[in-house]
């Protein structure tokens, strides 16, 4: 028998259609070589979803795409951390570009490994690997090559805290020092004007910074409820998921047990014809005994 890790990636490199039937067979051939770790790490293995199946053909048959993905993942995080306008613009380019050439590489594979291009679902192959281009998490995943279901990811990258400053009726007016009082002007008649355009100013600033705060805190709460919603979307899809192993892994003992039925009836029709026939040989031979001990008796008269 092959090694667990052999096995288990020729499971997820073959089409899922066949992947309960090939995962039995590799558990029954565990079990036989006295292998119970794993016969067990192999019955825990979870059939993927189509989509899931054509990503990890691309991430065992092409794992340098993958580590480009990566790469350019790691590139994209960091331009947005420092707010390189240029750079992240041509790296989003970068990345539709390179997602482009991930889902014609993954349907190559896919219809390679003989599946139908009119029924692969590579829009949910195209999400997934955004999604590994904005989640570090995501991306370790896809890597392994036994993803069992596609992802996605509602926005993109690590988003930077937008810097916001106070607009000035006039540009070229420089803004006064925090803490510092505004110089006096050179005409003493005008100062009430700007002391009230500089209340007016200092009043929009600190609406707008009430405004950014309740803003933010919205986004927050917003961003919070989304994830225990993609928890919640996530549990149920696990749980609907383990249930429908559990029926495919009981279609499966059903149809192992009906055959050994079948086989067991045949056995014992062979069995209960064997009988008969010894039930009338051994009739045979009393009537013959019978016969003999009838001749035996007439010789003795």
């Amino acid at each position: 028998m092959l090694h667990a890790d052999d096995v288990t990636q020729r499971l997820y490199e073959a089409p899922p259609d066949g992947f309960v039937a090939a995962r039995a067979e590799a558990i029954a051939a565990a079990r036989q070589a006295g292998d119970r770790e794993a016969a067990k790490r192999l019955a825990a293995l979870k059939k993927p979803t189509v989509a899931a199946w054509v990503v990890n053909l691309v991430a065992l048959r092409r794992p340098e795409l993958i580590e480009e993905l990566v790469e350019l993942a790691t590139a994209l995080r960091a331009a947005q951390r420092e707010l390189r306008g240029d750079e992240l613009r041509e790296l989003s380019t970068q990345r539709r570009q390179f997602v482009s050439s991930l889902v014609a590489a993954a349907r190559k594979l896919a219809v390679g490994a003989g599946a139908g291009a009119a029924k692969l679902p590579l829009g949910e192959v195209e999400a997934t690997f955004t999604a590994a281009l904005a989640e570090p998490e995501i991306a370790e995943q896809v890597r392994t090559g036994r993803l069992i279901r596609a992802v996605s990811h509602s926005g993109f990258g690590e988003v930077p805290r937008p810097r916001l400053r106070l607009v000035t009726d006039s540009p070229d007016e420089p803004s006064a020092a925090p803490g510092r009082p505004s110089a006096a002007p050179d005409h003493p008649s005008a100062a009430p004007d700007h002391s009230e355009a500089d209340q007016r100013r200092r009043e929009q600033a600190q609406r707008i910074e009430r405004r950014r705060r309740e803003l933010e805190r919205d986004l927050n709460a917003a961003t919070a409820a989304e994830r225990r919603a993609d928890r919640q979307l996530e549990r149920a899809e696990d749980a609907e998921r383990e249930a429908g192993h559990l029926v495919e892994d009981l279609d499966a003992e059903l149809a192992e047990l009906e055959r050994r039925r079948t086989e067991a009836v045949a056995d014992v029709a062979r069995r209960k014809a064997a009988r008969r026939t010894a039930e009338r040989e051994a009739a045979e031979a009393r009537r013959r005994v019978g016969d003999v001990q009838a001749a035996l008796d007439d010789l003795h008269r």
